[in-house]
């Protein structure tokens, strides 16, 4: 048999097989969500039409199958392959694009998270393009494995300004939402435009980025607001290269978070905190751990107050202006928080760096003390961490 005719039986046999796929996933599962809008082909269905000039578009069947696989295993989000670690655009079939200017799938990021399928089980990346996107963005937790991707984080960015007084709370004030696991962002800005309020002002509590999904990572990008600019809300999270600036508890949240070479940038302009952490109980796991970071701005702001009573946060090999009040932390009011928070520094440098002020219930950390928090091992990220 000739090559090129062997070939077209084996593509047409293929075809038919995934088609009855489709039929039966469908049977089986009838209230599934298969929308695909905005998706591009997958590399498979690309290459088959290529090469047979198949007219079928075998996208939805794709993402069924790999669906149906996870779903008869057992395995959901932990049977993901490789794919879920796609950072840019392009390792991953399945892109939508987006831009302000037009010659996009779409023109809004918001209507590109609503293209992405619901219990989503495969990377989809949200390529946007230079810009500044008026939006307030949410992304549900039926929708896992998005990434937004960026032109850079100084020509792409997200921004609204909702206020805890506007919005009704400041867990509702975040410009962007993110509740589904395995996000993925990179060379991308989120802000909220809100003023910077005095210390001590009621509601304006303003937050940039809410993530509370599992297993999320950020590269590049960059987070600008003032008070709670942050939300570090739960989850196990990684942020690389990062600059996150603010005023007032601007990194907060019972997050379980690992910042790697970021820069913690105040715009205080008298008193401030750089975090909160929420830590409530000393069975949880959750902490915020900076390594390699840089603390650069203005005021004189603590380097975190006991939001929770466990309080925790480490601060590694980083180095801190001449920014931070001598004694370093506070209890957030509440002396008992003295006896069980956990705050550390080891090795930092940096005239904010100076340790002899320190309040006596933080610690000077040994290099046993500090080795827990010292890689993504903090964070379980071994299995899931691009660094």
């Amino acid at each position: 048999m000739a090559r090129s005719s062997w070939l077209l039986c084996l593509l047409i046999v293929i075809q038919v097989w995934l088609l009855c796929l489709e039929s039966m996933v469908a049977e089986c599962r009838p209230h599934q969500d298969r929308s695909s809008a905005g998706l591009r082909r997958t590399p498979l269905s690309r290459k088959l039409a290529e090469a047979g000039n198949v007219s079928v578009d075998l996208a939805a069947t794709e993402i069924d199958f790999k669906e149906w696989v996870s779903y008869v295993g057992s395995k959901k989000h932990e049977a993901v392959s490789s794919e879920i670690f796609y950072t840019s655009a392009a390792d991953s079939g399945n892109v939508i694009t987006v831009s302000k200017s037009g010659g996009a799938d779409l023109t809004t990021v918001q209507a590109a998270v609503n293209a992405v399928p619901s219990n989503n089980k495969q990377r989809v990346v949200i390529q946007i393009a230079a810009g500044t996107y008026e939006e307030k963005v949410d992304i549900p937790s039926s929708k896992a494995y998005i990434s937004f991707i960026g032109a850079g984080s100084d020509v792409t960015k997200i921004t609204w300004g909702d206020t805890a007084s506007s919005a009704g709370s400041t867990f509702k004030s975040a410009s962007v939402a993110v509740n589904s696991d395995y996000f993925i962002a990179r060379d991308i800005a989120f802000e909220n435009s809100a003023a910077a309020p005095p210390p001590g002002a009621v509601g304006r509590q303003a937050v940039a980025l809410r993530i509370g999904g599992d297993k999320a990572s950020f590269y590049s990008c960059k987070f600008y607001g003032a008070q709670d600019t942050l939300y570090d809300y739960q989850g196990r999270h990684y942020f690389k290269n990062c600059f996150i600036q603010g005023s007032i508890d601007f990194i907060f949240g019972d997050g379980q978070s690992y910042y790697d070479g970021c820069e913690l940038h105040s715009i205080a302009s008298s008193s401030g905190s750089l975090t909160a952490q929420k830590r409530e109980k000393p069975s949880e796991n959750t902490g915020f751990s900076f390594v390699n970071c840089k603390v650069t701005g203005s005021g004189m702001i603590y380097l975190g107050r006991a939001w929770g009573a466990y309080s925790r946060v480490v601060f590694i090999s980083t180095y801190i202006d001449d920014i931070i009040v001598p004694q370093g932390w506070n209890d957030f009011g509440d002396s008992s928080h003295q006896k069980t928070a956990f705050y550390g520094e080891y090795q930092c440098s940096g005239p904010g760096a100076d340790s002899k002020n320190r309040v006596a219930w933080s610690y000077q950390l040994t290099a046993s003390q500090a080795a827990p928090f010292q890689t993504i091992s903090f964070i379980d990220g071994s299995s899931w961490v691009q660094s």
